[in-house]
């Protein structure tokens, strides 16, 4: 869109009745500012497989109730179309600002569409609402959460009937309808009072809340274990300022664990997320105030949870005695390790059962897998796909789902829900760690026994923030360089694989994402952020010591930078 198609767009906004005060007052401090008024008005807010995110504010191109309202339009238009009888959505919330508002405003759009809303009472993980979708038998779900983005953003997930996130085909059909609502006064809208007066907004709370914690605490493999440890096991745990608080901690409690400790700065809600940089457990900086507590409260482990709680950090103490933040990669492939060897001790381990991840997590799972007799299947990135696998296989019977996760730090255990559950994911490796430290060891401990036992996989994540529209066009640059011009080495090591999945290949849905496999196994993958401004470079190697590894995948990452860098 040009910058005239964009100006225009804002004098649209600025004159239309439809809105608010508060948002023209913001418009008008835009005057003159063109280059803002661009960025804020080039385009609608992408509505991709996972929603919409983006920066809240005024514009077609913010989230603000303007483009919440004009999404949940065309998606009230889609679920009336497709539930098979009266049509519901479920709605969650995060800490982030506007957060409630958002979710209210999504829950009337609805009702003036005449399809019942239910809306939890207050800010629940992102986890949970996937359980509450096949709990209330709703059409879909909606999560107001931009995840780990940083305070200025917000975002709008959209789950299907069987607690999913949509994929492409379904989102598409939802991005249709949503086309179709060309101007505010296509918006459907009931007021509070009426929606709730004719039953179409319903507010939900406890009796999901408690259904959903018999459901994570279900999944528990050893509570005997726990229990045989509990006075002598400890637990920190920091929810960042966000949703998992409250699920976490019981949880943790239900199935026996005793001391559980929090950060207590970072235990209330604050959508400012003031006291990181960025409310990431995947970062070390965000455990920070965790890690200066660990040794007053005898921690065996510090675990951290992002806003919406779907996300899970853990940082464990190495042979050395100093703490170290287990990668996803790292986390996934010891609960891995601890369900499949769990259910195989137990006698249930399935003759089909099967784990599920991601083109971009590490191999070390599928071998771990392999060794159990468990197939392996790869998704494309997102856990939205291995959602859609659990739902495939739960009806075909063809394989019994065991575990799931992302080199992101998603994870799951159990079929209750179809999305990664921070929830979940702390108690389950706060019972692996309880388990092994009842056999003398920890869980670093455990892990090298694994690199021992199946190689010495390595893998590493660069990311590359490029904002606006030049950003957009830089990322779009990068792609059709490396697509145009695949190497044929990296380091002297041939490549002898080019996967370019926007074909669709290997029966997975079309999506921008380049692939690269060396001769020694090697792989590196390109795949531009489908929620941020980013282009995400994935490296991954398998060495015969961890000096071995570390050495190949700084030199593979050195060498594929140096090219990405040249579009900076």
């Amino acid at each position: 869109m040009s910058v005239e198609h964009a100006l225009a767009k804002y004098r649209q906004w600025l004159n239309d009745s439809l809105i608010d005060e508060d948002t023209r007052s913001e418009l008008e401090s835009l005057r003159g500012n063109d280059k803002e008024i661009e960025d804020r008005f080039y385009r609608d807010l992408e509505f991709g497989t996972g929603g919409l995110r983006g920066v809240i504010g005024a514009g077609t191109n913010r989230m603000n109730r303007y483009t919440v309202a004009q999404a949940t339009q065309g998606l009230a238009q889609f679920v009336k179309a497709t539930a098979s009888g009266a049509p519901s959505v479920a709605i969650a919330y995060d800490s982030r600002h506007q957060s409630p508002e958002f979710a209210l405003e999504a829950a009337l759009v609805l009702a003036g569409n005449g399809v019942k809303a239910y809306v939890f009472e207050s800010l629940r993980p992102t986890p949970e609402l996937s359980f509450a979708v096949r709990h209330l038998g709703a059409t879909g779900g909606v999560v107001i959460t931009a995840s780990h983005n940083p305070p200025e953003y917000n975002g709008y997930k959209v789950y299907g009937s069987d607690g999913g996130q949509l994929v492409p085909r379904d989102a598409e059909r939802v991005l249709a309808e949503i086309q179709k609502v060309d101007a505010l006064s296509k918006v459907k809208r009931m007021d509070r009072a009426a929606a709730e007066a004719e039953g179409l907004l319903i507010w939900i709370g406890a009796e999901v809340d408690e259904a959903f914690v018999q459901a994570v605490a279900a999944t528990s493999l050893h509570p005997d274990v726990v229990k045989s440890v509990s006075d002598r096991f400890h637990i920190l745990y920091t929810p960042l300022h966000g949703a998992g608080n409250v699920s976490v901690r019981s949880v943790l409690k239900r199935i026996g664990f005793e001391h559980v400790h929090v950060v207590p700065e970072q235990e209330l809600p604050d959508p400012n997320f003031s006291t990181v940089k960025s409310p990431n457990p995947e970062e070390r900086e965000a455990f920070t105030l965790a890690l200066a507590m660990a040794k007053e409260t005898s921690a065996d482990i510090l675990i951290g949870t992002d806003p919406d709680c779907d996300r899970m950090g853990a940082v464990v103490q190495n042979d050395k005695g100093e703490f170290v933040v287990l990668n996803g990669n790292q986390a996934g492939a010891v609960m891995a390790y601890y369900v499949l060897s769990s259910l195989k001790e137990r006698g249930e381990l399935p003759d089909n059962g099967v784990l599920i991840k991601t083109i971009v997590t590490s191999e070390m799972g599928a071998v771990i897998a392999r060794d159990f007799g468990v197939h392996t299947i790869d998704t494309l990135t997102g856990f939205k796909y291995i959602g859609e696998k659990m739902t495939e296989f739960e009806r075909s019977g063809q394989y019994r789902f065991l575990f799931g996760y992302e080199e992101s730090y998603g994870y799951l255990a159990g079929t209750y829900c179809r999305d990664k559950d921070a929830v979940l994911a702390s108690m389950l490796i706060c019972e692996a760690a309880a388990f092994y430290k009842s056999q003398g060891k920890t869980l670093y401990d455990v892990l090298q026994e694994l690199y021992r036992r199946y190689g010495y996989f390595q893998e590493q994540l660069e990311s590359r923030t490029m904002k606006g529209k030049d950003g957009l066009e830089n990322i779009k640059a990068i792609m059709e360089d490396w697509r145009q011009s695949p190497p044929e080495s990296v380091v002297g090591v041939p490549v002898v694989s080019v996967k370019d999945y926007s074909k669709g290949i290997d029966g997975l849905p079309a999506e921008n994402v380049l692939k690269f496999t060396l001769a020694d196994d090697s792989w590196f993958c390109l795949r531009p952020s489908g929620t941020e401004p980013k282009i995400k470079m994935y490296f991954g190697v398998t060495g015969t010591s961890g000096d071995d590894a570390s050495g190949r995948l700084e030199r593979v990452r050195a060498e594929v930078m140096t090219r990405i860098d040249r579009f900076q």
